[in-house]
């Protein structure tokens, strides 16, 4: 009876975080992914005939007569992973060593370093990117630092660049792969560090053997989270790559706002969720696997 008790009072809590996720999110997706399968109208919306044509313009199949596949598709999907590979290592590798810097610091320190670290999500994001645009414009706050001290003799034309898009999406999604790491680090059992110095294990064998191993797992997590939105960011190209950088993001944006393609816009919505979830599921294996020899 008191079985029946729990799973009643577990089913009561859970049903309305269910009934809000189906309807707002799985209904959502579902029509995305039969929306894919239609074929475009010819001024907008769909018509309801299956259409497998539209992956065909993105993998290779079209027929040729009323689609034709583009390899600027491919390329521009493959851009979009490489750059967004490229942020997941530039936060790690500045979140990482902070991570561990802010784990040393006193409790009252740690928390404040962790506030100044989540505060940019107190303002707008657009507001954010704007402001970087003042930065790396060639007019902008950077370039007139630089040549004001004499390092540079010409301004710096970063604005509308790969390179500008990198910095705009490391700065926004930072703190997803901090907070992961550092909870990973504040974990860490620090008797199997002082373990290590005694058995003679100098600061870098400790750290290659014992830390790094053991926060593997909040560096798999802060790639899962830092990736995905990097994948389908579409805000940070836009204002700081403009027409220049164009990221899988953008090309979805503009399939359902400029071109009203819907079908390939939600082909090429569904590549990416596709993406994601082989992303999720080995993190999830992975994850498992660590837990099991654990």
């Amino acid at each position: 009876m008191a079985r029946r008790g729990d799973s009643r009072r577990l089913a009561t809590l859970l049903t309305p975080a269910t009934l809000f996720l189906g309807i707002f999110f799985l209904g959502p997706l579902a029509i995305m992914v039969v929306y894919s399968f239609l074929e475009p109208g010819l001024y907008g919306g769909v018509e309801w005939n299956f259409y497998h044509w539209n992956y065909g313009r993105i993998l290779g199949w079209a027929d040729g007569e009323w689609e034709d596949f583009d390899p600027v598709y491919v390329d521009i999907f493959l851009r979009s992973v490489r750059l967004a590979f490229t942020t997941v290592v530039i936060t790690l590798l500045i979140c990482y060593p902070a991570a561990l810097w802010v784990s040393g610091l006193s409790a009252r320190w740690r928390t404040f370093a962790v506030f100044i670290i989540t505060l940019p999500f107190f303002v707008s994001l657009v507001v954010r990117l704007f402001c970087w645009v003042l930065i790396l414009r060639p007019s902008g706050f950077l370039s007139s630092v630089l040549m004001g001290m004499g390092i540079i003799t010409e301004p710096i034309d970063i604005i509308f660049t790969e390179t500008a898009v990198l910095i705009g999406m490391a700065y926004v999604l930072l703190p997803f792969m901090f907070l992961p790491i550092y909870a990973s680090i504040e974990k860490l059992d620090r008797s199997l560090l002082q373990a290590s110095s005694d058995l003679g294990a100098s600061p870098r064998q400790t750290f290659f053997r014992v830390t790094l191993p053991l926060t593997l797992p909040g560096i798999a997590a802060g790639a899962v989270l830092v990736f995905i939105p990097s994948l389908g960011n579409f805000i940070v190209p836009d204002l700081l790559g403009g027409a220049k950088v164009v990221m899988i993001g953008n090309l979805v944006e503009q399939q359902f706002l400029s071109a009203r393609n819907w079908p390939f816009g939600a082909a090429l919505s569904v590549m990416i969720m596709l993406v994601m979830f082989s992303l999720i599921i080995v993190y999830l294996r992975r994850l498992g696997r660590a837990e099991v020899r654990a």
